[in-house]
């Protein structure tokens, strides 16, 4: 076993050696939905069949799987298309644009920096800002993913406003508490306000598993500062795991930067997309449209 392990190992340092060294990883992410599906339940306008194809559409709504092209400076990560069934319409498909998918995410370990192109209320917005660096706990802890053995660090990061994969269900007696007569009504017709039923925590866990049998400081999303790659990421309500590696494909991949948007900073993306929120939000309340379930 050990002369296997030993053998490994030169082969992928060797590849690493290769002067066009690029690698491929597909990862699979899913984001819990069990406290987002519940909030359906109370409205009388849904039945019992309803909300468990409510449940279901979520689940897969929320299961994505992205390619990760690196080499040993910079990587894009970029999720694979599916086609859209037709369920995944209005509310659904909103959700979904929200949560952790579409466009390019590209980050340059080597200049500290990340670029990644979104789309948001019907604008093109092009994220660019410095590589967040964590204060990652390495342990000794390890376990074995796929040929790979990967070990455990931890970090606290703050969230970001405009993650809503982070969201969560408000606690009951809290809805309780805040709720006047008007919301108490509004609730009784099964005509809430989707988006006053959420909060945002301010920071959160992550448990990553690298493997310094690739010691490429890469890894999904803004994920990275690990020595090897991070092949899962335990991330809130989402876990992202890498199914499958390529070391030096055939086909080889240009690594870019997105160019298409307008430029902001992830802090006044984060502004913009809380205030289009706040702006939704007294929409439902007003009855002027906005986000809202039920009627």
């Amino acid at each position: 076993m050990q002369k296997i392990i030993i053998t490994f190992s030169l082969f992928v340092a060797s590849v690493l050696s290769a002067q066009n060294f690029q690698g491929m990883a597909v990862y699979e992410s899913k984001t819990s939905t069990s406290d987002m599906a519940s909030n359906f339940r109370g409205n009388r306008e849904i039945t019992p069949e309803m909300q468990k194809t409510i449940e279901e559409r979520m689940k897969a709504m929320f299961e994505k799987t992205f390619i990760l092209t690196f080499d040993r400076n910079a990587s894009t990560y970029t999720e694979e298309e599916k086609i859209e069934s037709p369920g995944q319409q209005g509310g659904f498909r909103f959700m979904s644009s929200m949560m952790g998918g579409g466009g390019t995410h590209y980050k340059n370990v080597k200049d500290k920096l990340f670029l990644v192109d979104k789309e948001f209320a019907g604008k093109e917005f092009l994220i660019q800002d410095s590589l967040p660096k964590l204060d990652w706990k390495l342990s000794g802890e390890s376990k074995q993913i796929g040929n790979y053995t990967c070990f455990k660090a931890t970090a606290v990061r703050p969230v970001s406003q405009s993650d809503f994969r982070n969201y969560r269900a408000k606690k009951q007696e809290e809805d309780k508490k805040e709720e006047g007569d008007q919301k108490k009504e509004e609730k009784a017709a099964g005509n809430t306000n989707f988006m006053d039923q959420w909060e945002m925590p301010k920071e959160i866990e992550v448990v990553a598993w690298y493997t310094p049998d690739i010691p490429i400081s890469q890894g999904p999303e803004n994920y990275w500062g690990l020595p090897g790659l991070i092949l899962e990421v335990s991330d809130g309500k989402t876990v992202i795991l890498c199914s499958k590696i390529v070391m030096n494909p055939k086909e080889k991949k240009e690594i870019k930067a997105p160019k298409k948007g307008k430029i902001v900073s992830q802090q006044e993306y984060d502004k913009i997309v809380a205030e289009k929120m706040e702006e939704w939000r007294e929409m439902g309340r007003q009855g002027g449209g906005g986000f809202r379930m039920g009627r």
